[in-house]
């Protein structure tokens, strides 16, 4: 039963999975004061959005969702990358009781003390050890660092969140069994450079149980697999080391739990003088042969990516040779976006401007030869069983997610069953019928 002196607070969170963790480490702190979290703006003591500012259309959808929650409540408080920024938000909404930066959890519970001052002091066994997730129960985005070393020229997330900042592994892996006592089935790990994780701290060791452990990507992705969930990398930048964790995803395709065959890998385009002037690795012809050599590995691997088209003096020649790339490499899931020129980003001065018309029409075809190549993918798939973890139950079909698709982002599964599934619950399924990105199928197995 709540408390119906408790301050209410409504919070609005947008952007990337990473920012959603910082969300949930702020109503964490807020729980643990006694504040009740709400929905809706009215009726709440006060809002706060924590935004996004990597993309102009971002930070559009961060302002209106600002003006939003003044409109329905008045007291707002705003955080999140776009605070990196401060003068963006103030010079439109001068009434906001606050303004803070990405990762700033003190200065956001600062403020909300100022506006509402809390009932009593903290007492952590008001929220649970895991802490308050915004996520589903059965799966959780672990995030492993903050910020990033590269300098990618459309991005200004170095600019938001800083440089990389490596958590201890044996932080992380004290994180995650909370997370997996809690009734977490998958956990999500993410940062801005995954395969980065640990360079700045020199790799340094941390005790966790009775052996030390390096923060280095493949030693964090072994020690993750051995707690009984599955284990899913995202934002992986395909640097050599990235090698040593392909052999450890085959050697657990026949288990229910482990590092998952599923790389995210932003690739961001394919033509090496695209690649240059994005300031990305640009021996796309090596990359052929290391997919290669990972599939030959592990045959059942899954590999996602995101493309860029129309960025800064991208011609014809560029992007068929893009179109060329996909059909050699046979990405199994591809997200692609329209260049949009943000302030601050030095790719905007690199070279002529794409017009609109032709970045639409290039996304469009990239889109439609993905298309053709992911449902060529799926099609081998049917007749095998898969396993399968379960988002959401009906009456007669559930909805859930193969190895291969991360929440939100990828395809689903769609299960018959001979009993009602459980949301979380991990079946065995054998596909039956294969679309453009979902397939269908029925439980076999439990």
């Amino acid at each position: 039963m709540t408390d119906p002196r408790a301050p209410k607070v409504s919070f609005v969170s947008l952007g990337c999975p990473k920012a959603l963790v910082d969300s949930e480490r702020i109503i964490t702190r807020l729980r643990a004061e006694g504040y009740e979290l709400t929905r809706g703006h009215q009726g709440a003591d006060l809002a706060i959005v924590n935004t996004c500012g990597f993309l102009e259309s971002a930070q559009a959808e961060s302002l209106d969702a600002i003006g939003t929650a003044l409109a329905e409540n008045g007291k707002v408080i705003v955080t999140g990358c776009m605070g990196a920024e401060p003068e963006k938000i103030s010079e439109r909404f001068p009434n906001v009781l606050a303004i803070t930066g990405p990762q700033q959890y003190e200065t956001v519970l600062e403020a909300v003390h100022r506006a509402v001052p809390p009932q009593h002091d903290p007492f952590v066994d008001l929220v649970p050890p895991e802490g308050i997730k915004l996520t589903p129960r059965h799966y959780a985005y672990l995030k492993i660092s903050e910020g990033c070393n590269n300098r990618c020229s459309f991005c200004i997330i170095p600019k938001l969140r800083g440089d990389l900042v490596s958590r201890q592994a044996a932080d992380v892996l004290r994180e995650a069994e909370r997370l997996v006592a809690a009734g977490v089935k998958e956990l999500l790990v993410i940062s801005q450079d995954t395969s980065a994780y640990g360079v700045d701290i020199k790799y340094a060791t941390s005790k966790w149980k009775d052996r030390e452990v390096r923060a280095k990507f493949f030693d964090l992705a072994r020690e993750l697999g051995t707690l009984g969930v599955w284990v899913r990398l995202h934002y992986v930048y395909p640097y050599p080391h990235v090698d040593e964790v392909i052999p450890l995803m085959a050697a657990g395709l026949g288990e229910k739990s482990g590092v998952l065959p599923y790389l995210d890998i932003p690739f961001q385009h394919a033509s090496p003088d695209v690649l240059r002037r994005m300031k990305r690795p640009a021996a796309q012809e090596k990359t052929l042969d290391r997919i290669r050599r990972w599939r030959e590995i592990c045959p059942d691997l899954t590999l996602r990516s995101t493309f860029i088209v129309g960025f800064p003096g991208e011609t014809n020649t560029d992007f068929e040779m893009l179109l060329d790339w996909l059909d050699e490499a046979e990405l199994d899931r591809v997200g692609c976006f329209r260049y949009e020129p943000v302030k601050g980003a030095p790719a905007n001065d690199l070279a002529a401007p794409v017009p609109d018309d032709v970045k639409k029409e290039r996304w469009n075809r990239l889109m439609a030869r993905q298309q053709a190549i992911s449902k060529r993918r799926l099609r081998r798939q049917v007749g095998t069983r898969q396993q399968v973890i379960i988002d959401e139950v009906g009456p007669t079909v559930a909805k859930g997610r193969s190895r291969g698709d991360a929440p939100e982002i990828d395809g689903a599964v769609y299960v018959a069953s001979r009993r009602p599934l459980r949301v979380g619950e991990i079946a065995t399924v054998k596909i039956e019928r294969a679309e453009e990105y979902d397939l269908h199928g029925t439980a076999v197995g439990f």
